[in-house]
């Protein structure tokens, strides 16, 4: 036999107020005061009662969820992020729909195509790019889109990252300071922003001080294809004496590959930088100098962002870049100055 549905209406009447003081404590962020809200939650319990979300998305026309769109859960950078984004979220009343992407910049249409379907409130495409024409049918929608870590020249979609630029020069810095001479990089994919940011700020603070870029290879934010790069480019004759990695999560291939296939000592030998700052970079067995992308921060203004852009339509588009510091361990030489 079916389960009568519990309405707001009895639950009102069991605690005494008024059907729409029901739909305040069950909507967040509405005015309640503390004693309505342990009498309507008292009553709705005792009935079984649960609000009816999508009903009340057809009344305001907010469903009250985000299109969260991610393609590299296998870093350890995004783990992290995703979690402190969802948390985040849902602190403000919203349910998050998670959507996997191709690792590189792949075709997303069909993914948010799905994602339109579930009428969600915004969408959030954390390090992958979307077309012009997807961005034109996402605002269209009524949909804004903003970009986590990751940037691209299109004026309608904000974006949150870290300052990859000023990232790469704080590396280059801090290796030119610490002696080194034969200073290479390993790329992340081409393609990103994140990757041609930081190597620019790089390579640009190397020619400020006279210093060619002494070896290159692309690990494409992949740990095999960074164990390949660190394999082909220190078994030449002769080897950086440094090297910049474009993420943490290749900088662990990188360093494995250095001391445990080609029994070189890191410092010693060779210094490694890392960028992201991950829990990992600071384990004993890897105690990465690395930049640190300050996930908490780049959470929060994307909320922010998020929250303005469903509330006024009319919010302009915001590109905003978070500096991080670079943090000192021991996987490269200090300057004795």
């Amino acid at each position: 036999m079916a389960t009568k549905k519990i309405t707001s209406l009895e639950v009102a009447k069991l605690a005494g107020v008024s059907q729409s003081a029901v739909s305040r404590v069950f909507t967040p962020g509405a005015s309640v005061s503390k004693k309505t809200n342990e009498k309507v939650r008292r009553a709705a319990s005792k009935l079984g009662y649960r609000p009816n979300i999508l009903a009340r998305s057809l009344i305001t026309g907010k469903s009250r969820i985000i299109g969260l769109v991610v393609s590299h859960l296998d870093n350890y950078f995004y783990p992290e992020a995703l979690e402190l984004l969802s948390n985040a979220l849902q602190k403000k009343g919203y349910h998050v729909l998670v959507f996997m992407a191709s690792k590189t910049s792949g075709n997303i249409d069909d993914v948010v195509d799905e994602i339109l379907d579930y009428q969600v409130d915004s969408i959030i495409l954390a390090s992958v790019a979307m077309s012009s024409n997807l961005a034109t049918r996402c605002t269209s929608a009524g949909v804004p889109v903003i970009l986590f870590n990751r940037t691209q020249d299109d004026n309608r979609l904000s974006s949150v990252t870290s300052d990859n630029f000023a990232g790469g020069k704080k590396a280059a810095r801090f290796l030119i300071a610490g002696g080194h001479k034969r200073i290479a990089y390993i790329a992340g994919w081409e393609g990103a922003s994140t990757q041609r940011d930081r190597e620019a700020g790089f390579v640009k603070e190397l020619k400020e001080h006279g210093i060619s870029l002494y070896a290159y290879e692309v690990g494409n934010f992949v740990r095999d294809e960074a164990r390949q790069a660190a394999r082909k480019m220190f078994t030449a004759d002769e080897i950086p004496d440094a090297v910049f990695v474009a993420s943490d999560d290749m900088s662990f291939a990188v360093m494995d590959v250095i001391r445990f296939e080609l029994g070189l000592k890191i410092p010693e030998q060779v210094s490694v930088v890392g960028y992201d700052d991950v829990p990992v970079a600071s384990w004993p067995a890897y105690d990465l100098t690395t930049v640190r992308q300050p996930a908490n921060r780049m959470v929060a203004e994307t909320i922010s962002i998020i929250l303005e852009c469903i509330e006024d339509k009319e919010t302009k588009p915001r590109r905003i870049q978070i500096d991080g510091p670079l943090v000192i361990r021991g996987s490269a030489r200090i300057s004795n100055k």
